[in-house]
């Protein structure tokens, strides 16, 4: 089992006299961050590529025929399907962690969420990028570094445990 860290965020009150109020994360194991993976790369991989490819495909087909051709042709194939994926998984990841408060369907399995290094919600800007970060080649396998993985500290963000 991997050693737990705790973090605490300063929040400010409206009462100037009274001191900040502490709240204690508890970041998540690689075990969770493993599993959150696990789930997100299925549902996206066999649910929404799937989906958005095969209505890509129709529409094309009905509005212009030729540029299907073109792009679903043996030799684009790999290419258009690879693009399809990318941007999947950016669509994916930004508009969960933005629209469901740090969640995905994997954190919601697994009991965790992303927030900002601050303790704060995440902005657009942060989801976005975290999910640019992941397109790095290897990435994944900053898991074993000691900084953490690179799409948490590139973004000043953290995993953490909800329940």
């Amino acid at each position: 089992m991997e050693p737990t860290k705790t973090y605490t965020a300063d929040t400010e009150q409206e009462d100037l006299f009274q001191e900040g109020e502490f709240i204690e994360y508890t970041e998540a194991t690689l075990t969770q961050r493993f599993l959150n993976y696990l789930i997100d790369v299925m549902l996206m991989r066999y649910g929404i590529s799937y989906l958005t490819t095969y209505l890509l495909v129709k529409l094309l087909v009905t509005v212009s025929p030729d540029t299907a051709n073109a792009l679903f042709a043996e030799g684009q194939l790999l290419f258009s399907t690879y693009l399809i994926a990318v941007l999947n998984h950016v669509v994916y990841f930004t508009i969960c962690e933005k629209s469901f408060r740090g969640h995905t369907l994997g954190k919601l399995v697994t009991g965790t969420r992303v927030i900002r290094e601050d303790g704060e919600e995440l902005r657009f800007k942060d989801a976005l990028m975290r999910s640019l970060c992941r397109l790095v080649p290897f990435e994944a396998f900053s898991a074993w570094s000691a900084r953490g993985l690179w799409h948490d500290v590139w973004t000043k963000t953290k995993v953490i445990q909800t329940r």
